[in-house]
C-alpha cells in the first residue's frame, strides 16, 4: 500500500468485516481473544460483517476487510472476488489466506480420490483441484502472518490505517527474537531441527521458550537462505523427507518454502 488514507473521522466510525473462507476460525479467534479490548474496539470501528460474533452483512461495502481462509471451493474464488469488490482495504489474515495453509497440502494430489474415501456421498462436494492464496485472485492491501495471527497484530493494523499509515512489517527472524529474549538456542544445545533461522517473528517465541524447536507458523522472512538450513538439518541426520516435511506444513505455498520443500525432495 503505497497511498494510505486517513480513515478516523470525528463524525463517523469506518466499517469493518471479517470474511471466512476454507480455514479452521483460528484468526477470528484473535478478534474474540481481545475481550474487552474487542468492545473498545468498536467506539473506533463498526463491525458490520464477522458472523462468529453475530453480525451478519457479508455484501456491505466497507473500509477494512479483514479475510481469513484459503480459496478452495468454486464459490470462494467467486465469492473473494465480491469481498474485493467492496472493500476499501483487504488484509489476508493468517497462513491460509496469504499461503494455502494446510489445506494446501492436497496441492497435486489425486483430489477427486480423497474426496471419495472421506465423503459417503462424494459427489455432493466441490472442490477446487487446489487450494489457494487470496493474492492468487485478487489484489491484496496487507497480510497479517501466523497460524494463527494473534491481537496484537490485528490492533496494530487497525490502529496504522485509522490514522492513514501503513501498518508495520515485521521482517525480523525468529532466530533474532530468541536472541533478544536470552533463550539458548535449541538447534545448537538440543540438536532439534529448528525453523526459526528462516521463520518470521510475530508468536513471541513460542515453541522455543518451551524448549521446542519452531514450525515456522508465521511464515518465511526476508531474504531467506532456506538451503543454508536444509544443510544444517542434513548435519543434524535428519532424513530428506522430514526436511521437506518442515518446510511444507502452514505455509508450504509461499515461493520460499515451496522451492525448499522441493529441494529436499530431490536431495
Amino acid at each position: 500500500m503505497s497511498v494510505m488514507t486517513r480513515l478516523q473521522s470525528q463524525y463517523e466510525r469506518p466499517t469493518v468485516a471479517v470474511h471466512k473462507f476454507s480455514s479452521c476460525d483460528g484468526c477470528q479467534l484473535a478478534f474474540l481473544n481481545l475481550g474487552e479490548t474487542l468492545i473498545k474496539l468498536t467506539e473506533l470501528v463498526d463491525i458490520v460483517h464477522f458472523v462468529e460474533a453475530g453480525a451478519n452483512q457479508p455484501e456491505r461495502a466497507v473500509d477494512i476487510a479483514f479475510v481469513e481462509g484459503s480459496i478452495s471451493t468454486p464459490e470462494e474464488a467467486e465469492r473473494i472476488k465480491a469481498v474485493r469488490q467492496n472493500s476499501r482495504y483487504l488484509i489476508a489474515i493468517g497462513a491460509c489466506a496469504i499461503a494455502g495453509g494446510i489445506q494446501a497440502l492436497r496441492n497435486g494430489q489425486d483430489v477427486p480420490a480423497w474426496t471419495r474415501a472421506v465423503y459417503q456421498h462424494p459427489e455432493a462436494i466441490e472442490s477446487l483441484a487446489t487450494a489457494t492464496s487470496l493474492a492468487q485472485h485478487v489484489r491484496v492491501d496487507f497480510e497479517l502472518q501466523g497460524c494463527p495471527i494473534n491481537s496484537f497484530q490485528l490492533l496494530s493494523a487497525i490502529r496504522a490505517l485509522l490514522f492513514g499509515v501503513e501498518p508495520p512489517r515485521d521482517q525480523d527472524k525468529l532466530c533474532a527474537e530468541c536472541k533478544r529474549s536470552g533463550k539458548a538456542c535449541v538447534m545448537v544445545t538440543q540438536q532439534l531441527p529448528c525453523m526459526g533461522a528462516v521463520t518470521r517473528t510475530g508468536c513471541g517465541v513460542l515453541c522455543p521458550h518451551q524448549s521446542r524447536d519452531c514450525y515456522a507458523c508465521y511464515g518465511p522472512a526476508e531474504n531467506v537462505n532456506t538451503q543454508a538450513l536444509i544443510q544444517q538439518f542434513q548435519l543434524l541426520g535428519v532424513s530428506p523427507s522430514v526436511i521437506s516435511q518442515r518446510f511444507a506444513l502452514f505455509n508450504n505455498q509461499s515461493p520460499a518454502f515451496a522451492r525448499a520443500t522441493q529441494e529436499a525432495k530431490n536431495l
